[in-house]
């Protein structure tokens, strides 16, 4: 079931970007056993409701403890990979460094994730989200000129920059490592992988086509005819009529006169096309533009919240969301045609047969009374 059926995960639990990459290799057929600490119940949600956690079990371990070490230990000799996301040196301290699990499995892959990285100044400092986008440079660029920048969920540095960087650079350790027998540790930092994201607008800047001001650039929303429109009964429209054609398109199904859409990027007219635009969209609710531009080539589609979302007819026609044992939740991305991801089950409470887990894993029902 999945690409990566057949692949062995042990991953040391954690919240946010960690969670993610477990959920992404579970959701490809991947087999994972969470190692939770003893009382880890931050932050405070539910185990049916914990979606990131679906798909894998987990085993309650203390691993500052002799038997907790040495679970984590066995399992690595059948492991393909190990991920944690402590600050740096902390599974060394409790013996669970690379050089200890590699000694049990040379060709083990070990993946850190962190914030600011295995080394720099700022190695061993707290953060979260906010703090790692705001260094890389990601968060100055977002907002509108004049206010403070808001924060983007934690889209950008957990996800974006964490758990697809740590899936991604799992994924090639492995491939490195069928061909040459031997692991290797893989250094996932959320700055640097927002950094990595940050890549296309360091090249527009270079050519003098970006600069550091929010809101008067193409992408930021200061191009008029890449933002959002509020409608007339408060609601939003998204708007990025990028290419001639497409805004083009636009302006006439907006019914907009008296602007030459060859003067798209000139940026002495932006300010009056905001205004002409703005007055538009406030002629109609966002359900009456939506069907109104819906299937055209406006580039223009309504901003719908988390539970309309689930609710539209695309993203139902494509099963982007899917009830598993009850609970509506995002369907596996990406999609394959041969080898399909899937859902195998819910979030499960930490000591749910945990015997089970571990037999799976190829312990004896010795090793499993010994090590739990």
């Amino acid at each position: 079931m999945g690409p990566l059926s057949g692949l062995r995960f042990v991953e040391i639990a954690g919240i946010g970007p960690g969670q993610l990459c477990g959920m992404l290799l579970a959701d490809m057929g991947a087999d994972l056993v969470r190692i939770v600490r003893p009382g880890a119940a931050w932050p405070a949600i539910p185990d049916e409701f914990n979606l990131m956690n679906r798909g894998r079990g987990a085993v309650t371990a203390d691993l500052k403890t002799p038997r907790g070490r040495n679970l984590v230990l066995r399992l690595c000799g059948d492991a393909d990979a190990l991920f944690e996301g402590f600050r740096p040196g902390v599974m060394e301290k409790l013996g669970l460094g690379p050089d200890d699990c590699m000694a049990r499995n040379p060709r083990l892959v070990y993946g850190r994730m962190t914030g600011w990285g295995q080394d720099g100044p700022l190695a061993h400092t707290a953060g979260h989200d906010a703090n790692y986008i705001a260094l890389a440079g990601a968060l100055h660029c977002i907002g509108e000129r004049g206010r403070p920048p808001p924060l983007p969920l934690n889209l950008v540095g957990d996800f974006g920059g964490g758990a697809l960087y740590l899936a991604m650079g799992l994924l090639a350790a492995l491939l490195e490592a069928g061909r040459s027998g031997q692991g290797q540790v893989v250094d996932t930092a959320m700055t640097d992988g927002v950094a990595s994201m940050l890549t296309m607008f360091h090249g527009l800047r270079a050519a003098g086509l970006w600069c550091d001001e929010r809101e008067a650039n193409l992408l930021d929303g200061g191009a008029p005819f890449a933002r959002c429109y509020e409608t007339r009964d408060g609601g939003w429209m998204a708007v990025c009529a990028l290419e001639p054609p497409f805004f083009a398109a636009l302006l006439s199904a907006l019914g907009v006169t008296g602007v030459d859409p060859a003067d798209q990027y000139d940026r002495r007219r932006w300010p009056e096309l905001e205004r002409l635009l703005a007055a538009a969209f406030r002629g109609r609710t966002r359900d009456e533009w939506a069907e109104r531009l819906n299937g055209t080539e406006t580039c223009a589609t309504p901003v719908l919240s988390l539970s309309q979302a689930t609710e539209h007819p695309h993203n139902r026609a494509r099963r982007t969301f899917v009830d598993v044992d009850g609970v509506r939740q995002p369907a596996p991305a990406p999609r394959f045609s041969r080898t399909p991801g899937a859902i195998r089950h819910g979030p499960r409470k930490p000591d749910a047969d945990p015997q089970a887990i571990l037999a799976s894993w190829g312990l004896s029902a010795e090793e499993i009374g010994k090590l739990l």
